[in-house]
């Protein structure tokens, strides 16, 4: 079963294709990450298949709808992590899950709690968002996230600028997501895809260069270094 299926999916601004035929198939509750040097095309194919943008041409189906005919579902079964901390600064953690779960409409308080204590906020809840590290900050925007129960949460660049030890805590919390939503993931960390990811897409000037498990892609390449095989494929030597 797909959550995310995309048929010869097209973006063109002008002559540019930002987003060339893309076709990918990605499983139900899997964790899959998006790959590519910056201009790639990642960010664009995120933004039709949240329905931020719509398609030149083709199609892609988001949890069984497509996204063209029904942008309201597909809107009410994502979320998205942005790259930029989404958080109110001068309200507390546990005052901006509150709004959230207002904005979304969820009055679940169970829901709440244990998002609290799946990203272990207990200790910062009092604290004004302003004041969090870069950890804390990002840990509470991918919490954000996950208010609205969505079935596939995109997150983009989770942990970027972190520190080693703040990234791998961050890495615990998306591993402890694995197998209960779908979750598309853009890193330039390649260690992060090869820890992380049950297969990911390498994308260059729009096109999907190869996509499959880490191990599939290194066996492409003929090397057992991931950040050659990304290389490679990136820049089309096999």
């Amino acid at each position: 079963m797909y959550d995310i299926e995309t048929k010869n999916l097209v973006k063109k601004y002008g002559d540019l294709a930002a987003v060339n035929s893309v076709n990918l198939q990605i499983e139900e509750k899997s964790l899959f990450g998006l790959l590519g040097v910056n201009g790639a095309g990642k960010t664009t194919l995120i933004k039709m298949l949240t329905c931020l943008s719509v398609p030149t041409s083709g199609k892609a189906f988001v949890g069984g709808f497509e996204i063209s005919e029904n942008p309201d579902k597909v809107k009410e079964i994502t979320d998205v992590s942005p790259q930029e901390t989404a958080v109110a600064p001068n309200l507390t953690v546990e005052e901006n899950l509150k709004f959230f779960a207002e904005i979304y409409g969820i009055t679940d308080e169970n829901h709440i709690n244990n998002i609290v204590k799946s990203f272990d906020l207990d200790e910062v809840l009092r604290q004004k968002a302003k004041t969090l590290s870069g950890g804390w900050k990002r840990r509470l925007s991918i919490a954000i996230g996950l208010i609205s129960k969505p079935k596939i949460l995109f997150l983009d660049e989770p942990t970027l600028g972190l520190d080693v030890i703040a990234r791998r805590e961050l890495w615990k919390i998306i591993r402890s997501m694995k197998g209960k939503i779908t979750i598309i993931l853009t890193t330039h960390y390649l260690e992060e895809a090869e820890a992380l990811c049950d297969k990911v897409a390498i994308m260059a000037k729009g096109n999907v260069m190869a996509a499959g498990t880490c191990e599939e892609l290194k066996k492409i390449a003929k090397t057992n270094d991931f950040e050659d095989a990304f290389i490679k494929i990136a820049e089309g030597e096999v």
